[in-house]
């Protein structure tokens, strides 16, 4: 009798270990399902999303820095007209400010196109080494926007812009940037809030 009580309690204590691994998995496993899930979530961003957040990054940046450059004498510099909605924001919020824009090719609408004196046409890498003979003086601000979807194209013009804008600003001056960059002078600084981390970047001229 007492045998058979100690065989009971033996299958019931394998039971109920064997109840608590079987629950022990289910959750972890789907812990990690949920996990992988959100994971895909995270990574299943549609373009249209991820241009708007971008847009709405390009926008915080933008105005941050023009708030920030308020008291600060000097001109404006926008590498890449695109389709000239940065350029119309920018002298939106800084009418009182000489812009001058970067453009390989106008593609534009006409009315976010500027003047001939302050537009510089052409490939960058020849026209910015004269720049600042058309410019006249160091710049507070410089927004550059110069991806063209490729990343290995983007990544090469990065790494000739930064080197080449420095000479460009003033002391204090800020770049705001849709793409990393390496400007000699200066350091990054924290992008305002509700901007994610690497989706802009903004620099301080040291």
């Amino acid at each position: 009798m007492r045998h058979a009580l100690a065989v009971m309690r033996i299958a019931l204590l394998h039971s109920v270990c064997f109840d608590v691994f079987f629950v022990s998995v289910r959750l972890e496993f789907g812990v990690i399902i949920e996990n992988s899930v959100a994971h895909r979530l995270e990574q299943t961003v549609s373009r249209l999303e991820s241009a708007i957040r971008r847009l709405q990054a390009q926008k915080a940046c933008l105005d941050w820095a023009a708030a920030e450059i308020s008291t600060q004498p000097g001109p404006v510099l926008e590498l890449g007209l695109g389709n000239g909605r940065t350029y119309d924001h920018l002298r939106d919020r800084m009418a009182e400010r000489e812009i001058f824009v970067f453009e390989r090719e106008i593609a534009a609408h006409p009315d976010c196109v500027p003047d001939e004196r302050h537009l510089l046409l052409g490939d960058i890498r020849s026209v910015i080494a004269d720049a600042s003979i058309v410019i006249g003086a160091q710049a507070v601000l410089a927004h550059c926007d110069i991806g063209n979807g490729y990343k290995c194209e983007t990544a090469e013009l990065a790494a000739f812009v930064g080197p080449a804008l420095a000479p460009l600003l003033a002391p204090g001056a800020l770049v705001v940037s849709g793409q990393a960059l390496i400007v000699p002078g200066c350091f990054e600084v924290p992008l305002p809030d509700g901007v994610a981390p690497d989706r802009y970047y903004i620099y301080r001229m040291g």
